[in-house]
């Protein structure tokens, strides 16, 4: 088969790019496909992507046995229609998830697709999912078992999955797993003056766990949050939880290894949006979209690697299938395959990405299309005349009720003003300001440079058939 193949999509001249393998994947057996998805887990609390407080042992370990992502971006940040993004390979606006599927939200992706497990499947995989699934119709993301688990109780989801991994070694697998850690929980740690959301730890834990936690005075508050004890409180909890979650990968490397499968797997590591607190998830600046991925494959020459591609979660479909050898003649990927530079610190070609997010909740209709590049970052407020509108718990946080009980003027380094009324560009440069405070849409010195990223921007949308590309003709 040959997998330098270039699939034209049935989207308006998007492509499905295949690149090519190192000559060692190529000699190869089928590689199983491990993909791991926890909830709301951003950059800020991983030891290998360099906090020096939180316990990330087993995802240190896998970072230094391959691949460490440091430019990788989901393009919504939301949790439905971010999963719809990584199994379709598909940008939200064009696979109709624009929001949550659960309860009165019922986004749901269209019909006629074909997601990442039914092409594997057709092409002799077995696949399964475990945990948190939050995309529908079924017979669009069809899996072909169902394992149980608790999705807060990673270790034991692990061992869930053991019959599974080691039913049929002439057969390769796809495991999609994917835990609620650390995703807010609702409940709050009473005890605490500050009540913070507890991320689902709980006092009489899980099994196979080793509840790892934290003071509240060692955590680090990253830029885009208030160091306020309420934030400092739900930080430790959220520390706690990830720690949960690490404790997942471990055991079901252990699962792989014990049945003869993890020199022939592929394991994926990645999160579906930013951290659950307001000037994260739910938002397309950095800490909301800029993410962990983590690739480990069996052929890997360079180990300990960071990568730093620009790439987004639209890229993992297509980069999963020419890894498994299947190039689906019948796809719809918008994204394209990244497997050519995991051997790579620097890629060429891979400078910009895009991220398009609309709903999280039904009442938070916000769109917003983002153009990134490695120094320029466009955010386009389709609705910037309305307020920016909060998911529930992160409104309900301890972190954002202290700021407003306060009278505080800032929520991190943006004034809380800044953070509720957006204008209808915000232009930053990255290399100057980070944090993404500077707004330079306005400022003439920067017009050639706006200019540029709108056509940019407008480019991907016909690319991809956004319907809210129309917004640049009629407003």
């Amino acid at each position: 088969m040959n997998r330098r193949t270039f699939l034209k999509s049935g989207l308006g001249g998007a492509a499905l790019a295949f690149g090519p393998l190192t000559a060692l994947a190529m000699e190869r057996r089928r590689p199983n496909v491990v993909l791991f998805v926890s909830d709301d887990h951003g950059r800020e609390t991983l030891g290998c992507y360099g906090n020096p407080v939180i316990k990330t042992p087993n995802l240190d370990a896998l970072a230094a046995d391959g691949v460490r992502f440091l430019n990788a971006f989901c393009t919504t940040a939301s949790c439905s229609a971010s999963r719809s993004v990584i199994l379709t390979g598909m940008y939200n606006h064009a696979n109709g998830q624009y929001g949550h599927e659960h309860a009165y939200h019922h986004f749901i992706s269209f019909p006629n697709l074909k997601s990442l497990p039914v092409h594997l499947s057709e092409a002799g995989y077995r696949t399964a999912r475990i945990g948190k699934y939050h995309v529908a119709p079924e017979e669009v993301y069809q899996f072909e078992t169902v394992l149980p688990g608790n999705s807060r109780s990673p270790v034991q989801m692990a061992d869930n999955c053991r019959p599974f991994v080691a039913a049929d070694k002439d057969k390769p697998f796809f495991l999609y797993f994917c835990l609620s850690d650390p995703h807010r929980s609702g409940g709050v740690v009473a005890e605490s003056p500050y009540k913070p959301d507890r991320f689902g730890n709980r006092p009489a834990g899980y099994p196979g766990v080793t509840e790892v936690e934290y003071d509240p005075k060692d955590v680090v508050v990253p830029p885009f949050l208030p160091d306020t004890p309420a934030c400092r409180a739900e930080l430790a909890q959220h520390y706690q939880s990830v720690s949960r979650v690490d404790q997942g990968v471990g055991r079901l490397v252990e699962v792989l290894k014990a049945a003869g499968q993890w020199d022939n797997t592929v394991f994926i590591y990645i999160s579906d949006n930013g951290v659950a607190f307001p000037g994260a998830k739910t938002t397309l600046y950095e800490p909301g979209m800029r993410l962990p991925c983590i690739v480990r494959t069996p052929w890997q020459r360079s180990k300990g690697l960071a990568c730093d591609a620009l790439i987004n979660f639209a890229d993992l479909a297509p980069t999963i299938l020419e890894m498994a050898g299947v190039a689906p003649k019948d796809s719809t990927i918008q994204g394209r395959s990244f497997a050519s530079v995991l051997e790579s610190e620097h890629a060429d070609g891979w400078d910009t990405t895009y991220a398009s997010h609309t709903f999280h909740e039904i009442t938070m209709y916000y769109p917003m299309r983002v153009v990134r590049e490695r120094r320029f970052k466009l955010i386009w407020n389709i609705a910037h005349g309305l307020d920016y509108p909060f998911a529930s718990d992160l409104y309900d946080s301890a972190t954002w009720q202290g700021v407003l009980n306060s009278g505080a003027t800032h929520y991190g380094r943006r004034t809380v003003q800044a953070y509720l009324h957006r204008p209808k560009f915000e232009l930053y440069d990255l290399q100057e300001d980070p944090d993404e405070v500077n707004n330079l849409a306005d400022n003439p010195a920067h017009a050639e440079t706006l200019k540029r990223l709108q056509n940019k921007l407008k480019d991907f949308q016909e690319r991809t058939k956004d319907p809210w590309r129309l917004k640049w003709r009629y407003e």
